[in-house]
Order: C-alpha cells, then sequence, then structure tokens
C-alpha cells in the first residue's frame, strides 16, 4: 500500500469500534499518525485518549490533550456514534439529548476545535461517518435517524463554510455494517438469525458491509 498521507495527522473518534477502528487502521497504513478517542482504550494509535463523546468536559479535556501532545489533525473522522434502538413513543427527552450529544454535538465540538488550524494552513479535511437511516425509515430508531440527518444537515452546512479556505467536510453513509453494536441490534430481536437473514436481503449485494468497506471510503 502507497502512504499517500505520510506526515499527516489524522483524529479519528470511536478508534476502539469496528468501523472506527478499520478507519484508523486505514488512515495509518496510508502513513497517517493516528489520534485516537474513544471510551475504552483504541488498540493502536500514536495517541490514545480516553474520552466520552457525549460528555461536553471529557471532549474539552481530550481537545486540551491533543494540543499539549504537539499533534495538530489534519483530517477528523468522527465515526463514534450512540445507536440504541427505542420505539418512538418511548423516546423521552434524555435519551434523544444524549444521542444527539454523541452522534452531532461531538462533531460540531471538533469541527470548533480544529476547523481554525485547517482553514490558517489551508487544507484539511472532516469525514462524519453518518448512516442509512438518516433517510431510511426503520422502526425502532427515530433518535437514532433523527440525530443522522441531523449530522448531515451540519455536514452540508460547514462545507460550504469551510470551503473557500480549501477545507473539505463530507459524510459517509453506510447502510448494515458487521460490527459488535450492529450484533447487539440483531441480538435483542426475538428471533437474532431470522433478523439477520432478513435484514441481508436488503442489501443488493446480498451480504453485510465489513468495517473495512466503509474505511475503504
Amino acid at each position: 500500500m502507497t502512504q499517500r498521507l505520510a506526515g499527516q495527522v489524522a483524529l479519528v473518534t470511536g478508534a476502539a469500534g469496528g468501523i472506527g477502528g478499520a478507519i484508523a487502521a486505514r488512515f495509518a497504513g496510508e502513513g497517517c499518525r493516528i489520534i485516537a478517542l474513544d471510551r475504552a482504550e483504541a488498540p493502536s494509535g500514536d495517541l490514545r485518549l480516553l474520552c466520552d463523546l457525549g460528555d461536553e468536559t471529557s471532549l474539552a479535556h481530550a481537545v486540551d490533550a491533543i494540543r499539549t501532545s504537539g499533534l495538530e489533525p489534519d483530517i477528523v473522522v468522527h465515526a463514534a456514534a450512540m445507536g440504541d434502538s427505542r420505539p418512538t413513543m418511548d423516546t423521552d427527552a434524555a435519551f434523544l439529548a444524549q444521542m444527539f450529544a454523541v452522534n452531532v454535538g461531538a462533531a460540531l465540538s471538533l469541527a470548533q476545535a480544529f476547523a481554525p488550524g485547517m482553514q490558517a494552513r489551508k487544507r484539511g479535511c472532516f469525514l462524519f461517518v453518518s448512516s442509512i437511516n438518516s433517510t431510511y425509515a426503520t422502526p425502532g430508531l427515530a433518535a437514532y435517524a433523527a440525530s443522522k440527518a441531523a449530522l448531515d444537515s451540519l455536514m452540508r452546512t460547514l462545507a460550504l463554510e469551510l470551503a473557500p479556505d480549501n477545507v473539505r467536510v463530507n459524510s459517509v453513509r453506510p447502510a448494515s455494517i458487521d460490527t459488535p453494536l450492529w450484533r447487539r441490534g440483531m441480538d435483542a430481536q426475538p428471533d437474532p438469525q431470522s433478523a439477520i437473514a432478513a435484514n441481508i436481503k436488503r442489501h443488493p449485494l446480498g451480504r453485510i458491509g465489513q468495517p473495512e468497506d466503509v474505511a475503504a471510503l
């Protein structure tokens, strides 16, 4: 593999998870130094920080630690996500707020923290891992889907605002990806194997995506 990004620094949230871990590994393979953020310790990274992305104080401490380290992100990937399901009628304000804090608020905070440096250098990019559920309705995922739709909207606005300074902002919207989070969702179904089979049938390729598929994007 050619190291197309040698010398650059990539910050990846959710780096201990399936998608985030695969993204961090792919960027490392391309020559990036990795700043890995997650609630659990990431398996690798030049700077590994424990951080609750849904807690403003925790995230602020992580940002301070990054700045103290001397590593300045050229690339910021927000892959961490809260993906819990709950029937719409059982979705209370606290659940909705926590969903938005992790999935949308953290993306905004990271942009506010690191976009100014990218703008000053006239280069950099943000990548938000969204979901097909931002436009595809699934029972039980009202809060999750709403948060991903908001993330897409944030991406579009931020992309326009940062484009004059040559800073790019994009989203990737995967369908079902075989991660521990997805497996937990399937295991919670009355018949997990039937749920998996039905889910596979929704995908034209006839298989569930892998974290490496997302990382390749």
